[in-house]
């Protein structure tokens, strides 16, 4: 089944226009209702450290040069981080975002699901592996804890 989405005016978040269904392997089957609303995959966060560390590398650069590459060549690591993995996995983040804005799978079997789509929907192997691991490491304050603006999906 295809992801029927429209952006919304923010340009952040979009909200499905029909029902997406995806089996899972080991879970069953995951419904998102229409008008559910998503972000995708969270990365933006990555993209504004990158610009930070490159910003801080050049300033620091004048005063303390060893410093500052430092901090470009790490703002340059977590750029290319960001570029790995940004526009990947639409239907799988949507999946994702819906598991852990209604929490009724642990985080550890949502965060699987969120695997399991990527790899079905024919994402990379190692891009999958990364982007599970970006949510095993930074979605845990988020896990049943979404505010989704204007939600007006039902179950």
């Amino acid at each position: 089944m295809q992801l029927q989405v429209q952006l919304l005016d923010d340009g952040e978040t979009w909200r499905l226009l029909a029902d997406f269904h995806y089996q899972d392997a080991d879970h069953g089957l995951v419904q998102v209702p229409a008008n559910f609303e998503t972000d995708f995959a969270s990365v933006r966060p990555l993209r504004t450290i990158a610009v930070a560390l490159l910003g801080a590398g050049l300033l620091v650069g004048w005063f303390l040069p060893a410093l500052g590459a430092f901090l470009g060549a790490v703002g340059f690591g977590v750029l290319a981080l960001y570029a790995s993995v940004v526009g990947y996995g639409h239907a799988a983040a949507t999946i994702h975002d819906f598991l852990y804005f209604y929490a009724e799978l642990s985080r550890k079997a949502a965060d699987r699901v969120f695997l399991n789509a990527l790899r079905s929907s024919g994402v990379a192997r190692w891009r999958a592996w990364l982007m599970w691991a970006g949510v095993r490491l930074g979605a845990a304050g988020r896990f049943g804890s979404f505010r989704w603006r204007n939600f007006k999906g039902s179950k």
